[in-house]
């Protein structure tokens, strides 16, 4: 060794490590405070708008004045456009108490809010999606997906006899994370698509299909092979999921389901349990995804099942609801705008 070499103390490793954990928990601390004090400024500035405007009786025009005279004292600030202006108004007008129902929303970003305010009409479904994205940290453009693909109707529907077969409160869990009917429509593939080819398209999308899943998902294989006393069997899907501690094998169908199905992954389950499950791994799951189901026969078939399993439908091709209509520009739209405005400075 050099006599130049450094020599680290024992502990350098872990400091280093517990020392870069509290700078970027600091750092999160920080950004969730800005964030909070955005969205109590926006609210407040709605607020004084909705007041005056109804003291007053002044409309549009005096917005567009207040956007270019608070721009002009304020250059170097973003979000004091016109539409922005607007989008405070309404923020104040639909959350007088600054809340999205019981959650509150300065833990959400701007522009969360303003995508369940304007594309969310319902106040109870907005408080769901609100309460999700805060829960399971979702980017905007994950909200809008979820949102066009009505997740609060799917979500926890599928017919499972988790209750039966799964101890509390895993059975609660392992029923909230699965959903019916699960969207492929971003597959491309028609009605009569075959099951190897709705597999490989949904290995070619595996980031869109994780997405469809929800959050938990880790993917390990696709025609995952077990082996029985010589003979070879293959999962269509297998994953693992990280809340839920256990594996998830997905079985397609591109039927109408059938009660052999479930004895079929039933069997599958057994497999997975005996050879590839961690002593600490809670049991694993099954989910059949089929094109059509009878929800008597599915539940038939399913109480007199060992394993958890749970059926739910598939689609490839839908009809999409109606947009949202509203006068105030889209989402997209403000972000447009406000990307040409010059960049915020924090203000002494």
């Amino acid at each position: 060794m050099s006599k130049n070499a450094l020599v680290l103390p024992a502990d350098y490793a872990d400091w280093l490590i517990s020392l870069k954990r509290r700078i970027a928990g600091a750092r999160q601390r920080a950004v969730l405070v800005a964030n909070k004090e955005q969205i109590r400024r926006y609210h407040d500035i709605g607020r004084d708008i909705l007041d005056r405007q109804s003291r007053q009786g002044w409309g549009a025009k005096v917005i567009e004045r207040l956007s270019a005279d608070l721009q002009s004292a304020f250059p170097d600030m973003k979000g004091l456009s016109t539409s922005n202006l607007k989008y405070m108004r309404f923020f104040a007008q639909q959350c007088p108490e600054s809340t999205i129902g019981q959650q509150s929303a300065d833990q959400l970003p701007w522009f969360h809010i303003v995508t369940l305010l304007t594309k969310v009409p319902d106040s109870a479904v907005r408080e769901w999606y609100a309460r999700e994205a805060v829960q399971q940290a979702w980017s905007r453009d994950t909200l809008t997906v979820q949102i066009k693909n009505q997740l609060h109707l799917r979500q926890g529907t599928a017919i499972t006899n988790f209750d039966k077969r799964l101890a509390p409160p895993q059975a609660g869990l392992a029923v909230a994370i699965l959903k019916d009917p699960y969207h492929f429509d971003f597959l491309g593939l028609g009605d009569e698509a075959h099951e190897r080819d709705i597999e490989n398209a949904l290995i070619r999308h595996i980031t869109r299909f994780l997405l469809e899943l929800g959050a938990g998902f880790a993917f390990v294989g696709r025609q995952f092979r077990l082996e029985v006393e010589g003979d070879e069997f293959f999962l269509d899907l297998l994953f693992y999921h990280t809340r839920l501690k256990c594996y998830v094998v997905v079985e397609l169908k591109a039927t109408a389901f059938k009660p052999e199905h479930a004895g079929q992954l039933n069997f599958y389950l057994a497999a997975v349990d005996a050879q590839i499950k961690a002593p600490d791994d809670k049991p694993t799951i099954g989910l059949l995804l089929c094109k059509t189901k009878k929800r008597l026969v599915a539940e038939y078939a399913l109480s007199g099942m060992a394993k958890p399993l749970g059926v739910a439908e598939y689609q490839l091709v839908r009809a999409l609801p109606k947009p949202l209509d509203t006068c105030l520009p889209t989402t997209e739209e403000l972000e447009t705008e406000l990307s040409h405005e010059p960049d915020q400075k924090v203000q002494p």
